[in-house]
């Protein structure tokens, strides 16, 4: 198996929390003789997970009826626990109208942004990509993946490919891929069937692209050995000679045309051209600028200015949306400031409140001391009377039991007592009837 025909990109984002644009594009990256690069929106594509797909690189520059076939496993690595990381994995015959394929609902962005999960490390996202372009390969076969082990223990990887972002107006498709996702590394012992790409008409990115399931990859993926320095130096000096012997000179109305696309290009404010996606057609532009002789047009100072130009439009658009970005920054951290300020007077209030409240309920429960201290007094009288009263009822309970005891002496002298009453009564009237009865005699 060459090279040529399976390759492993890496593409390490950095500060991926506060991108602000809706897509990025890495750098350029060669795999069987084609030019490919992914395609990311770090907000998702109109939904809330990440998108990720592959994209054909120079699919404006291909001639008509172009196409050409990829396999790709596209991976979110967890830097903490490669373990789980997430990986999907499907195939492509890309083509002018389905220049690229990929997964619009790759992994959730509330998963991806958490740093507890460990996908973003030091706010950089680590994204991998194998694609093979034989269609012989399969990515999710032991056998490859044994062998890409044992070439990568015998040339451990020099190059790490890892891009900035850059911003293009490419139209991803949205034809609906089929997938295939791995889970772990003991799947690999039943390599999956890919299933062919749906043949749907292509969608703008203006569309949701089908979505995929989750899934986990392994911990790690092995990179096939890579083209040495050397050789690569020697193929593109090569290239570069004979692209130079070519000799191939614009025409006039290809330089008319490249001058409209740059003025085009010039009319925008500098952030607004950094969203148009202009920056392909402007290169292909200075291309034909650079090839097209312009001794009866231009001086040789205006050419020489005019192809430095291609610099700036790369420079200071991206200056202007850094200074943007800095400028929403602070205006992000005013706000920050400001709810801080507003929360720590709602904190002072609240302290003042509470603080007024608490001595309130100190001073309630100062007369509450009070009160419990009268009521305790107050118990200690009755109970004192309680005392003195069981004693009182004691005594004349004692007293109440003698007089029981003596009662039937009383009763009986009671009764003497009334008989003798009733002698005395009747000897009295006796008397009475006596004196009266010798009054009259008298």
């Amino acid at each position: 198996m060459g090279s040529q025909q399976v390759r492993k990109f890496t593409w390490r984002i950095e500060n991926f929390s506060c991108i602000k644009c809706n897509k990025l594009y890495s750098d350029i990256f060669h795999v069987g003789g084609n030019k490919w690069r992914l395609l990311v929106f770090p907000k998702g594509n109109k939904v809330d997970h990440i998108s990720i797909y592959v994209d054909a690189a120079d699919s404006a520059t291909l001639p008509p009826g172009w196409s050409r076939y990829a396999q790709f496993r596209l991976s979110v690595i967890n830097q903490t626990d490669p373990k789980t990381s997430i990986t999907k994995v499907t195939n492509h015959e890309f083509n002018a109208k389905e220049n690229d394929w990929g997964f619009t609902s790759f992994m959730p962005l509330d998963e991806l942004l958490d740093p507890k999960r460990g996908y973003l490390v030091n706010d950089a996202c680590l994204v991998e990509a194998y694609i093979a372009t034989d269609r012989t390969i399969d990515l999710l076969s032991d056998a490859l993946i044994v062998e890409l082990e044992t070439a990568s223990d015998k040339l451990k990887s020099k190059e790490a490919d890892h891009g900035e972002a850059a911003i293009d107006n490419q139209k991803p498709t949205i034809v609906k891929p089929e997938e295939i996702t791995t889970q772990s590394s003991a799947i690999l012992s039943a390599p999956a069937v890919l299933s062919s790409p749906g043949q749907d008409e292509a969608e703008s990115t203006n569309q949701k692209l089908p979505t995929a399931d989750q899934s986990s990859s392994q911990s790690e993926t092995i990179e096939p050995e890579d083209p040495t320095e050397e050789d690569m130096d020697t193929f593109f000096t090569s290239l570069e000679s004979e692209l130079a012997r070519s000799n191939i000179v614009s025409s006039q109305e290809e330089a008319k045309e490249a001058l409209v696309n740059i003025d085009e290009a010039l009319n925008m404010a500098p952030a607004n051209f950094y969203d148009s996606g202009m920056i392909s057609s402007l290169k292909k532009a200075f291309k034909v600028l650079s090839s097209f002789d312009c001794s009866s047009t231009f001086t040789i100072e205006q050419k020489d200015e005019l192809l430095a130009m291609e610099e700036n439009f790369k420079q200071l658009p991206e200056r202007v949306v850094k200074a943007v970005q800095d400028k929403n920054l602070l205006s992000e951290k005013e706000s920050v400031k400001l709810a801080l300020t507003r929360n720590l007077e709602d904190s002072l209030i609240k302290f003042k409140e509470a603080k007024a409240e608490v001595k309130q309920v100190e001073q309630k429960l100062a007369a509450l001391h009070e009160q419990v201290a009268e009521a305790q007094k107050n118990k200690e009288n009755i109970l004192a009377e309680r005392k003195e009263n069981f004693k009182i009822s004691q005594d004349l309970k004692v007293q109440l039991n003698a007089l029981g005891k003596e009662w039937p002496e009383y009763v009986a002298k009671a009764k003497v007592a009334e008989e003798e009453e009733k002698s005395v009564e009747a000897e009295w009237g006796r008397m009475k009837g006596f004196i009266s009865s010798l009054k009259g005699k008298i």
